[in-house]
């Protein structure tokens, strides 16, 4: 609702809608300047780290992965290298190409899904994906085939397409036939047509000239685009290994989030997802992934926070080549895992979520039972950037109706696709004149 009366102002919208999870909004102004922000998750806290302890260091893929229906197989990729790293095992190469195919599963399917049934209706003036539907049923159409290409390689490499079931730390339980995975080429060469499309569908969307000011922070890995590892880079020269990184995140509890904030050294806010990824990384993505972007007019850094739709129709096109790369390329591991000897010891593992960076951290006595468990989402480090987008998008909107600025307000936060959890709700507007 937006109300107010002379010069005082709010904005206050209680339950955000098309995202994934609980949460609400509020702006205060007064005497035409934003005074105070708040983005507040009261999505109850489901403590999987305390459920973690005692537990064996292997169930950490399967326990974790219930964490989120759109993105299980980051968490299972992040727990499996954090124990990995534990437990010093390496890894098989054709193990490495195998993860990241069905990590490239995911992202095809998330990032589908976030563009055309969340985000999308946002610039065609529709309450959601139903009413989109109504207005350019092809469109939907499209975004369902493209996320049913990644459910469909999901479902070959991690044995479903929901909390997959094939990961294990080591590798997989079972490595797919080739025969299997030859056959997802052909489904992924129409993904990736649709996702070019994509790119030229989101790139003419009419979208506010807004300029973040951002501390990026992503993985970076020399000769590809990150997706299931790498070293951790920031645009202002960070270059750390997880573990390190980690060392220097300190979250903190506030009385409005049941999600923890995450600040760099205690005291600086910064950005993970898509703009990050494409900040530190956008030279190593493939020709037809370039050239999508420079097609419609993305530089080499995209700041504008309402261009990220664009972006991750970038990484779409991306995920699809990528996946396709990875499937002419695949021989089967032999063994599909290698051996696993816990022992004591504290590891650390980072992979790149759909939304940003995601790490996990155990630590493991000598029979590899988890002592400890910290797991830091995406969402728990974007909110606090979040929040100050919302400030400097509100500052700029303020001679909008009150429902035009509501809207303009709740946008600013799906263009982060903040993952609270893995519903949507609806959103109850008011306004209130006094």
């Amino acid at each position: 609702m937006t109300h107010g009366s002379g010069a005082h102002r709010t904005v206050a919208v209680d339950g955000l809608s098309r995202v994934e999870g609980e949460g609400s909004l509020r702006v205060d102004v007064r005497d035409g300047v934003v005074e105070d922000v708040a983005l507040t998750i009261f999505e109850p806290p489901r403590y999987f780290e305390a459920m973690l302890r005692g537990r064996r260091a292997t169930e950490a893929p399967d326990i974790t992965a219930r964490i989120c229906g759109i993105c299980p197989v980051a968490y299972q990729m992040s727990a499996c290298l954090a124990v990995e790293d534990a437990y010093g095992i390496g890894v098989d190469d054709r193990i490495t190409a195998l993860r990241r195919l069905l990590y490239c599963g995911e992202w095809i399917q998330s990032h589908a899904l976030h563009i055309y049934l969340l985000h999308a209706p946002d610039f065609l003036g529709c309450a959601d994906a139903v009413e989109l539907a109504e207005l350019d049923r092809a469109a939907v159409e499209r975004g369902l085939g493209i996320k049913r290409t990644g459910n469909l390689i999901m479902e070959v490499v991690g044995g479903r397409a929901i909390h997959p079931v094939n990961v294990r730390v080591g590798g997989f339980y079972r490595a797919p036939a080739p025969e299997e995975v030859a056959a997802l080429a052909e489904p992924l060469r129409r993904a990736r047509d649709a996702a070019l499309d994509t790119v030229r569908w989101v790139g003419g969307f009419e979208i506010p000239e807004v300029d973040g000011q951002y501390r990026f922070v992503a993985l970076r890995s020399t000769g590809r685009y990150p997706i299931e590892s790498g070293r951790v880079a920031s645009s202002d020269g960070l270059d750390a290994s997880p573990a390190e990184f980690a060392d220097r995140v300190v979250e903190e509890h506030v009385a409005r989030s049941t999600a923890l904030h995450a600040r760099l050294d205690g005291r600086l806010d910064y950005l993970t997802g898509p703009l990050a990824r494409y900040a530190l990384n956008s030279g190593e993505l493939p020709e037809v992934a370039r050239q999508a972007a420079a097609d419609v007019g993305l530089g080499p850094v995209c700041a504008n926070p309402f261009r990220s739709i664009v972006v991750r129709a970038v990484e779409l096109v991306f995920a699809c080549e990528e996946a396709l790369r990875l499937i002419a390329e695949y021989e089967p591991p032999e063994p599909p895992a290698s051996e696993v000897r816990p022992r004591a010891g504290i590891g650390t593992g980072a992979t790149e979520a759909p939304r940003g960076l995601l790490f996990h951290r155990y630590e493991l006595d000598e029979a590899g039972v988890i002592l400890t468990a910290r797991i830091v989402p995406p969402t728990s480090q974007n909110q606090l950037t979040i929040e100050s987008d919302l400030r400097r998008v509100a500052q700029a909107a303020l001679d909008l109706p009150d429902d035009q600025l509501a809207w303009r307000c709740e946008q600013a936060v799906r263009n982060h696709d903040p993952c609270i959890s893995c519903a949507a709700h609806f959103l109850d507007v008011t306004v209130v004149r006094g």
